[in-house]
C-alpha cells in the first residue's frame, strides 16, 4: 500500500465532554495483577443489560467451565437468577493482561444498547462469550461456548455501536453514538443491485466521465460482458455470503438499452422518517433526473413498483427536470450524512446547484456544502461519490481535488466536526478510493465496501483509520467494470432504508 499520502484529521480532541453513564462495573475494575503468569483483573466486573449479566471473572479460567456457582457469580459482581455471559480475551497469550470490561464496552443512554470498542473487530483482539443459565440447584450450567461478542449481542437483540475508545470524554458527541441514541442509521443492510448482464461501453456517459476507457459495446456473446459478470458475481458473493448484506438483485437485457444499468444509485434513493436529525418527516422514495437518455431509461417501471412495495409514504420525483435539461444524479451527485443532516455536492453537469438546494429543503436536511473538484486529467469530477464517502464515524475525501481554497476549507471543516477524516490524494481518487460505501453486515454492524483496486491503493495508516469505525472492509476485484464503466463498488449499490 504505497500510493498516496495520508492526512488523517480527528475530531475527537476537540469535542465537549460526554454524558455520564450509569455503570455496574466493580470499583476495582481498573486494577491489574502484575503476575506475569496470570495477569487478570484484580476483581470481577459485571454489567447488566437486556436481562443479562455480562461478566469478567476474577481470574482467567483458560476456557469455559461446565458449571459456575452462584457464589462465583456474586463475587464477580453479577446478578444471580438470570442469564450469565462470561467474556474472555481468548486470543491473548498467557502473559498478556486481560482488558477491563470498562475498556471494552459501556452502556449508552436509554435503550440504545452498548458502545463497543472497535478493536474487538480484529481477529486477534476479539472477545468471546460463554453463556450460562441457572439450573434447579441454583448453580449455572454452560449453555453455549465461544460465541463472538458482537454476534452474541446481535443474537440477544442488544445494540452495539462501534467506537474507537469507550472511555472517551467526548463519547456522547460521536456521530455513531448520536445515531444510536436517536435511532438514525447512516448505512443499511439492504441494497439494490443490477447485474451487468448487458454491460458495455456507454458513449453517452463518456462525454463527461474521464474515468471511462473505450472498449466494446454490449452484444450477444460479448467477452467483455462475460468478464464483467464474473467480477460482479464475486462482489455479490462478498457482500451476501461473507458479510450478510441483503441484495435485491435485478438484471437487464439489450432491449432495455441501458449499458450502465449496474449503477442504480444514480436514479433513485430512499430515506426513512427521522433521518437527518429528524428533518425527514416521512419515508420517501426519490427519483432523479439523468443527463444521458440511456441512463434515464434505467428508471424501469418494474423496479420502481418493487421499490414502492417497500411502503414509502411519499415519492419525490425530480426526474421531471430532465425536460428542463437540469440534472441531479442521485447518490452519485449527493454524498449525505444521514445522521447529522448534511449534504455534500460536487457541482457539475450532473449535479445542478438549484436542484441540490431544492433537494436539501424538500428533504429536511440542515446544511448543504457545495464545491467543484477536478481529477488528475484536469477534468471536472463527474460525481461527488468518486471523490468522497461518508460512513457512520469516518469520512474519506480527496480535498486536493477542490482547487478553491475557501471551498476546500469549508469541506474539510464540515466533515471534521462530525467524523474522523481520511484524506486521499488525486492518484488515490483515480484508483477509486473515494468510491466506497458503508453497509451493515448481518449483525447490523458497519462494513466499508470498496473495490480491491481501491483497497490496495490506501496506505496502511489510512486503512487503520477506517477500521477504527467499521467491523470489516469488504472488497472485491472489479477492475474491468471500473475501467470501462468509470464507476466503482459504491456506484453498484443503491441503499434501501
Amino acid at each position: 500500500m504505497q500510493r498516496g499520502q495520508s492526512i488523517i484529521s480527528s475530531l475527537y480532541n476537540g469535542f465537549a465532554s460526554g454524558f455520564a453513564t450509569s455503570r455496574a462495573f466493580s470499583a476495582a475494575s481498573e486494577g491489574l495483577i502484575t503476575s506475569a503468569s496470570h495477569p487478570c483483573p484484580l476483581a470481577g466486573e459485571s454489567l447488566a443489560v437486556g436481562g443479562l449479566s455480562l461478566l469478567r471473572l476474577p481470574e482467567r479460567a483458560w476456557g469455559a467451565s461446565a458449571t459456575l456457582s452462584a457464589a462465583t457469580i456474586s463475587a464477580a459482581g453479577g446478578k444471580t437468577g438470570g442469564r450469565i455471559a462470561v467474556l474472555r480475551d481468548a486470543f491473548n497469550s498467557l502473559d498478556e493482561p486481560t482488558r477491563p470490561l470498562s475498556q471494552v464496552l459501556t452502556p449508552l443512554k436509554g435503550s440504545a444498547g452498548l458502545a463497543v470498542l472497535s478493536d474487538v473487530c480484529t481477529p486477534h483482539s476479539c472477545v468471546i462469550v460463554d453463556e450460562y443459565e441457572a439450573d434447579a440447584s441454583g448453580n449455572y450450567k454452560l449453555k453455549s461456548m465461544g460465541t463472538n461478542l458482537l454476534s452474541f449481542l446481535h443474537r440477544n437483540k442488544i445494540g452495539a455501536t462501534l467506537v474507537p475508545d469507550v472511555k472517551s470524554a467526548s463519547l456522547s458527541s460521536l456521530t455513531a453514538v448520536i445515531g444510536a441514541t436517536k435511532s438514525i442509521r447512516q448505512s443499511s443492510n439492504e441494497v439494490l443491485m443490477v447485474a451487468p448482464t448487458s454491460f458495455g461501453y456507454n458513449e453517452q456517459a463518456a462525454q463527461d466521465n474521464s474515468f471511462m476507457y473505450d472498449t466494446a459495446k454490449p452484444g450477444e456473446g460479448s467477452e467483455l460482458t462475460l468478464k464483467v459478470m464474473r467480477e460482479f458475481a464475486g462482489l455479490h458473493h462478498q457482500l451476501t455470503q461473507v458479510h450478510g448484506v441483503n441484495v435485491n438483485l435485478f438484471e437487464h437485457s439489450l432491449q432495455h438499452g441501458t449499458p450502465d444499468a449496474c449503477f442504480p444509485n444514480n436514479w433513485f434513493s430512499t430515506h426513512p422518517a427521522g433521518e437527518a436529525a429528524g428533518g425527514v418527516k416521512e419515508s420517501t422514495l426519490v427519483l432523479y433526473p439523468m443527463k444521458c437518455l440511456n441512463r434515464a431509461a434505467e428508471r424501469r417501471a418494474d423496479i420502481i413498483e418493487v421499490l414502492k412495495q417497500k411502503g414509502y409514504s411519499a415519492v419525490y420525483d425530480q426526474s421531471v427536470e430532465e425536460a428542463n435539461q437540469k440534472y441531479f444524479e442521485g447518490t452519485g451527485a449527493l454524498v449525505i450524512d444521514r445522521i447529522n443532516g448534511v449534504v455534500y455536492v460536487d457541482l457539475s453537469e450532473r449535479a445542478d446547484a438549484s436542484l441540490a438546494e431544492q433537494w436539501t429543503e424538500r428533504m429536511g436536511y440542515k446544511t448543504l456544502v457545495t464545491f467543484r473538484s477536478t481529477d488528475l486529467r484536469k477534468k471536472g469530477v463527474y460525481h461527488t461519490n468518486v471523490m468522497m464517502a461518508i460512513g457512520t464515524g469516518v469520512a474519506i475525501v480527496c480535498a486536493e481535488s477542490v482547487a478553491d481554497p475557501k471551498e476546500r476549507q469549508n469541506l474539510i471543516s464540515s466533515l471534521s466536526q462530525t467524523h474522523e477524516v481520511v484524506q486521499i490524494s488525486l492518484d488515490q481518487m483515480d484508483h477509486l478510493c473515494g468510491n466506497a460505501l458503508e453497509v451493515e453486515n448481518g449483525n447490523g454492524l458497519p462494513v466499508m465496501a470498496m473495490s480491491t483496486q481501491a483497497y490496495n491503493a490506501f496506505t496502511d495508516d489510512q486503512i487503520k483509520a477506517i477500521r477504527h469505525h467499521v467491523v470489516d472492509i469488504a472488497h472485491a476485484p472489479i477492475d474491468t467494470l471500473e475501467k470501462v464503466g468509470g464507476g466503482g463498488v459504491r456506484c453498484t449499490m443503491a441503499e434501501i432504508f
